[in-house]
């Protein structure tokens, strides 16, 4: 298979000042009526102009010739190659690729919504012409066939897979760096680098992002009822045992229990408590 061939083609002023000295002699040919001169010397001018190009900065140019593959010529400038070359340009420029969010569903088949942002550029442009008919095309489908393959390997969150150490929703660096590794696989055959990818757009599919909403708040309340109640059992065993170490007050246990209960109620609640003062005995 070939590689890119990189060419450094002849500057392009030598051959312009002969075109200019030729079609000034054709001039001069015909003032003198050689007729047949001049117009050998104008066909010749008219012949060499073809092979005229001009690279900017960062783009390419392909050089073929009777369908044979010649070379690349990447460096800047004005230039003149065989005029029977066919000459094809390529950018070299970052490109970005904003993925509009499509439909998959993640490795627990929930439907997500999921999309990337993709920097990426031609490095080698004998397969980005020739390896694949449209290189550009190929960026998009390929990056979708990613996408779907990333989503399909890990769970959207860990709130069904507990064992899933990392998620698309919290695998920060490492989902960026797979999606990386599987976007450079895939799109090596075109000649294309990928410079970076992450994922910009991340969601539960609209027929099921209200259930999971749902799903993700009564979490976040269990949790936080788990670290309430977790403190209030420290406080109530706090104050159980300094009024025990102080000898405020005996307390039997019907009484510890009954204080417990109180304790729990007024520090558990979601409400404030509305105190209530006792001006009788303890036993009252």
């Amino acid at each position: 298979m070939k590689q890119e061939n990189t060419v450094t083609p002849n500057g392009g002023f030598l051959m312009l000042a002969l075109v200019f000295i030729l079609l000034a002699l054709a001039a001069i040919a015909f003032v003198f009526k050689v007729i047949a001169v001049g117009i050998v010397l104008i066909v010749i001018s008219f012949f060499i102009l073809p092979g005229f190009f001009i690279n900017n900065p960062n783009e390419s140019t392909l050089l073929v010739l009777f369908g044979e593959y010649k070379g690349s010529a990447k460096q800047d400038g004005f230039f003149w190659v065989n005029p029977f070359f066919t000459k094809s340009k390529i950018s070299l420029r970052a490109r970005n690729l904003d993925s509009q969010p499509i439909k998959v569903n993640d490795k627990l088949g929930n439907p997500i919504m999921i999309g990337i942002v993709l920097v990426w550029r031609v490095q080698d442009t004998f397969k980005a012409a020739f390896e694949v008919n449209n290189y550009d095309s190929f960026v998009k489908i390929q990056s979708e066939a990613a996408i779907r393959k990333l989503a399909g390997t890990y769970p959207y969150d860990n709130f069904d897979d507990e064992q899933a150490e990392i998620s698309l929703r919290s695998g920060n660096e490492e989902i960026h760096l797979e999606l990386m590794n599987e976007l450079t696989e895939r799109l090596s055959i075109a000649g294309i680098e990928v410079m970076e990818a992450r994922i910009s757009n991340l969601a539960y599919a609209q027929e099921i992002a209200g259930a999971m909403l749902q799903r993700q708040q009564a979490t976040a309340i269990v949790a936080a009822r788990t670290k309430i109640v977790e403190g209030a059992v420290g406080m109530v065993d706090l104050a159980l045992k300094a009024l025990s170490e102080k000898q405020i007050i005996e307390l039997d246990d019907d009484k510890k229990a009954a204080m417990v209960s109180n304790l729990m109620v007024v520090l558990c609640s979601d409400k404030a408590a509305n105190p209530v003062i006792n001006t009788g005995t303890l036993n009252n």
